[in-house]
């Protein structure tokens, strides 16, 4: 009995282990959307494609190597290319070739590939950066924003609470008859808004945690959930810092300021290029062949026979004659002989110097001289927007903190004035419709503080971005 009930308490741990799932911290969130997000992915998978491109820059340095061999069957009348006969039968030959080739001076073009390749290498690190950076800011405003609506109902249940507590105080009072049976119908529709106002800030909670579920490419959105902290408002002492001097830091940080720099790089290796292809060329080339034949061979005898000639001596009537050796017929001779026996070589230097290609390589030329002039005006504008960027991102921060003081301020002189008409009208001085409006602005304050805290956390989080601060949310 007491192993059976071991068992089923441990069965019931393993369930609810499995049931709830670790609530998300931000850095986890961040971690996670690096690890799924499909565009970092295609990003990955261009870098590996830039590793490639590397591989055959590097590739253009080696010698070329071509092995080529072919078999064939000649049937009829054809020329015995080993013995040079004409012959009626059927033959087969075998040939082989090894040709090597390797440029030797191309106009500095494979250095040029090389260097182009590294540089390309470099932009993608930066592009894959710049990509993880971006979502990480996607993922840090997502994860605020469930933040902000699961506070926003928070607030909103315990409204709801004083609520019902005020419904209740409320009709004791009418049962005593301190205040009028009339004051309850303001206090019941109040309570019907407020339960409104909560369900509505159920879905937007939810709908928010939906949506960062889904940028982290999780499914399970019922078990779905986000650290249970208390975020306070960040100390941070960025605004001690000046626009500029962001900016300046800036611009040794940011990876999509180094892409646009390494692009003008790339445009100059590609112009590098392109005139390399008006310089000569100069390649050495070397090939080896050889054939075999299977046919059969005359092979002589050793053994002489005298033949006419069809020729007679001049002034006479007597022939001339001729001795030919008997020759008999034999295989073919061996293999690796004949390989060694019908072997050639040939090799050698070409030089081949530009003059007139329609004019597509000098238009190739201008067209990348075009290209560098636009890749630093793409660099020169990119520094521009991220000045007007910072510029923005600090004035955002500050106008920001300046709102959440102000809503802070009004929240403090709100719940006094609430207090002071929950008091008065507990002693039947004030209406209900009175009492409802100094909790409604007490609502409404309440609601403008989460907001400003949250809007002035990301903010924050966003210029200290570009400062180089980690995005992190104590």
């Amino acid at each position: 009995m007491k192993l059976f009930t071991s068992l089923l308490l441990i069965i019931c741990c393993l369930g609810i282990s499995i049931g709830q799932e670790k609530p998300w911290t931000l850095e986890a969130c961040v971690e996670r959307a690096l690890e799924k997000n499909i565009s970092i992915k295609q990003a990955e998978l261009n870098y590996a494609d830039t590793q490639l491109g590397k591989k055959a820059a590097i590739g253009n340095f080696l010698p070329s190597f071509n092995l080529a061999s072919s078999h064939s069957w000649n049937i009829g009348l054809n020329q015995n290319i080993t013995t040079g006969l004409l012959e009626n039968l059927t033959t087969q030959f075998t040939s082989v070739g090894l040709n090597v080739g390797l440029d030797i001076y191309n106009g500095l073009q494979n250095i040029n590939q090389l260097h182009r390749a590294n540089l390309a290498l470099l932009a993608n690190e930066y592009q894959l950066s710049d990509m993880a950076e971006d979502v990480s800011l996607l993922v840090a405003n997502s994860y605020l924003q469930v933040l902000f609506n699961r506070e926003s109902l928070t607030s909103q249940q315990l409204q709801l609470e004083i609520s019902i507590e005020q419904l209740s105080r409320s009709q004791e009072l009418v049962n005593s008859g301190v205040i009028p049976a009339g004051n309850l119908y303001e206090l019941e529709a109040n309570l019907a808004d407020q339960e409104q106002r909560t369900i509505l800030a159920e879905n937007s909670l939810r709908l928010a945690k939906i949506s960062l579920a889904q940028l982290l490419l999780i499914t399970d959105y019922e078990n779905f959930e986000i650290a249970d902290e208390n975020y306070e408002l960040p100390l941070s002492d960025i605004l001690l810092q000046s626009p500029k001097d962001i900016y300046n830091k800036s611009l040794s940080l940011r990876n999509d300021i180094k892409l646009a720099e390494t692009n003008v790089l790339i445009a100059e290796k590609d112009l590098k290029i392109a005139k390399g292809a008006l310089q000569p060329r100069l390649s050495a080339f070397y090939g080896y062949s050889s054939r075999i034949s299977y046919s059969d061979r005359l092979e002589g005898t050793g053994l002489y026979e005298i033949l006419p000639t069809g020729l007679f001596v001049e002034g006479s009537l007597n022939q001339v004659l001729r001795y030919s050796e008997v020759t008999r017929v034999i295989g073919p001779a061996a293999f690796e002989d004949q390989f060694k026996d019908n072997a050639g070589q040939n090799f050698g230097v070409q030089l081949s110097i530009p003059i007139l290609n329609g004019f597509s390589v000098r238009n190739n030329v201008a067209r990348n001289k075009i290209n560098v002039e636009r890749s630093k005006y793409a660099f020169e504008q990119q520094k521009l927007d991220l000045e007007n960027t910072i510029n923005q991102a600090h004035n955002n921060v500050q106008s920001a903190f300046k709102a959440y003081d102000a809503a802070q301020k009004t929240l403090q002189a709100r719940e006094k004035a609430f207090s002071y008409a929950k008091d008065r009208f507990d002693l039947g001085v004030v209406n209900s419709f009175e009492y409802s409006q100094a909790k409604q602005r007490f609502e409404l304050a309440q609601s403008e503080v989460i907001r400003t805290k949250y809007d002035y956390i990301f903010k924050l989080k966003v210029l200290e971005f570009y400062f180089g601060i980690p995005i992190k949310i104590d």
